[in-house]
């Protein structure tokens, strides 16, 4: 599909940006080359009488966005998780994007949780309401389940979202692929792979089965966490177009008056969203990535709530250690560790001077440690950082920049509770629990014991392995051997990897 045909919809893509005068703004954003502006403009400026007008109470870029459907207000919320690719600026302007459209009917919806669940709506709920929310991908009802009486969420997908959201993103590739073509200095912006990252959250968002899994694992994962809870998946209600959560009653985190008229400790309160989310990160490696106050309710009894998981982070084990020793050592202002931890990972090539970036480092830490506590930022800190190696060659991480910027919103939802919470203090027992815990001598056997059970259930086949890669290594000619050292080393390390692993888990 990703024809000729998709010019139609550029062009009128192209026209609504040069109509809203978005169309400077975009492409200053992309620092895009003089080719892509002028294959630009001459795809909208003729034409921008068939652009849509949109809301001119709305900034220039979101108001395009909003203007051109569901696929471009998606597209603009992931491009407000990549600072890396649009900026710091049109990121922020991004975030104020409101996921808000015109509801579909009651009756179209009844209809989808028929078709999807099997049995007509009145015998799974006794009340079905008006939608109660509505965004570009689907619409939520409040309902009660006929059985037993319980309140719950019903959300919903558009009915023909699938379709539109597939010829849209056709059209997306389309373009980047006009971009690599007509203007080569801009594939630096990485087009293709933006518009893929986008693809990838949409076909996750349009299948209800996956973000009730997502609930159900964050469920699993945060179970013991005190003052903590997440509504419970209905999975005997949900499916791929329908998902069934319990009710979150609460007050709304954003209402300071309505929490303290009900005796809520608003500063406890912002403590606590900000360890909660460092835990999640560190500890299970998979967090709640869209945390605003529009996600959180506060329950009677002082609980936090949050809801609406179709965007979730992941980070794995060792991206996690090693995140975790960067915000110690910065924690400790001991910036040659932290710059250590950067050439350990390898997230800094091995031929930078590890000197000269850890003076880098203190140039970012120092100012923002010279600033009164209540003031301090650790999403600033991690921004700042990513300006800091990508200097030093450090390639983007998609995943810190997700984390990166749910920091700064995790901070933006405490600051809002109370402006003086101090975030380091709140960091500190957090990153040091997750370092003694990670990376210490019980870490260690724990890891051991892990690659030790790999190894048995590889066990018979293990003295293959050793004796083909000595015979290798034997029979290996010698003008050869010094032509490509990097065989005998790896082979030699097959060995000596295999043997240190046995002794130590026999030693444990």
């Amino acid at each position: 599909m990703r024809g000729p045909h998709n010019i139609i919809r550029l062009i009128r893509t192209g026209a609504t940006l040069v109509r809203t005068g978005a169309m400077n703004v975009v492409l200053d954003a992309f620092d895009a080359p003089a080719p892509l502006r002028m294959v630009a403009y001459t795809l909208g400026w003729p034409f921008q009488w068939l652009g849509y007008k949109g809301d001119p109470a709305m900034p220039p870029a979101p108001r395009a966005l909003t203007a051109l459907g569901p696929a471009y207000i998606k597209f603009g919320q992931v491009l407000s998780t990549r600072p890396d690719v649009v900026g710091e600026d049109m990121a922020l302007q991004l975030r104020v994007l409101q996921d808000k459209l015109p509801p579909f009917a009651k009756e179209r919806a009844m209809a989808e949780v028929e078709k999807e669940l099997g049995r007509p709506v009145s015998e799974i709920f006794s009340e079905f309401s008006e939608p109660i929310a509505a965004a570009s991908i689907a619409q939520v009802h409040h309902a009660k389940v006929a059985d037993t009486g319980q309140d719950v969420a019903v959300k919903v997908l558009r009915p023909g979202i699938e379709r539109a959201f597939r010829k849209d993103v056709d059209a997306f590739y389309f373009a980047a692929r006009i971009v690599d073509i007509c203007a080569p200095g801009a594939r630096r912006l990485r087009p293709m792979d933006v518009i893929e990252h986008f693809d990838g959250v949409v076909r996750g968002e349009l299948d209800l089965r996956l973000e009730s899994a997502a609930a159900s694992e964050f469920a699993d994962n945060t179970a013991k966490d005190a003052g903590f809870k997440l509504p419970p998946v209905k999975w005997d209600l949900s499916a791929r177009r329908v998902m069934t959560l319990g009710w979150a009653d609460g007050l709304p985190i954003g209402d300071n008056a309505a929490l303290d008229a009900a005796g809520h400790d608003r500063r406890a309160l912002g403590e606590r969203v900000l360890s909660l989310f460092l835990n999640h990160a560190l500890r299970d490696g998979f967090f709640h990535a869209d945390m605003h106050q529009g996600n959180m309710k506060v329950a009677a009894d002082g609980d936090i709530i949050a809801y609406d998981f179709g965007i979730m982070g992941h980070i794995d084990l060792y991206t996690r250690r090693v995140y975790a020793e960067i915000l110690y050592g910065f924690i400790k202002r001991d910036y040659q560790r932290v710059a250590e931890v950067h050439f350990e990972a390898g997230y800094v090539p091995a031929h930078q001077d590890v000197d000269e970036f850890a003076r880098a480092l203190r140039a970012v830490g120092e100012p923002i440690f010279g600033m009164d506590a209540t003031h301090i930022s650790m999403g600033r800190l991690l921004n700042y950082l990513f300006e800091v190696t990508e200097r030093f060659g450090m390639e983007t991480r998609t995943e810190l920049i997700l984390l990166q910027r749910t920091m700064v919103v995790v901070e933006g939802v405490a600051r809002s509770l109370d402006p003086r919470i101090n975030i380091w203090d709140v960091a500190k027992p957090v990153v040091e629990d997750y370092i003694k815990s990670s990376i210490g001598p019980r870490a260690i056997a724990a890891d051991l014991g892990k690659t030790a059970m790999v190894l048995a259930r590889f066990g018979p086949r293990l003295p293959g392995l050793v004796e083909r890669a000595l015979i290798a290594q034997a029979g290996e000619p010698e003008a050869d051997q010094g032509h490509r050292p990097w065989k005998r080393a790896a082979a030699l390390g097959v060995v000596a990897g295999i043997v240190t692993t046995l002794l130590a888990t026999h030693m444990l």
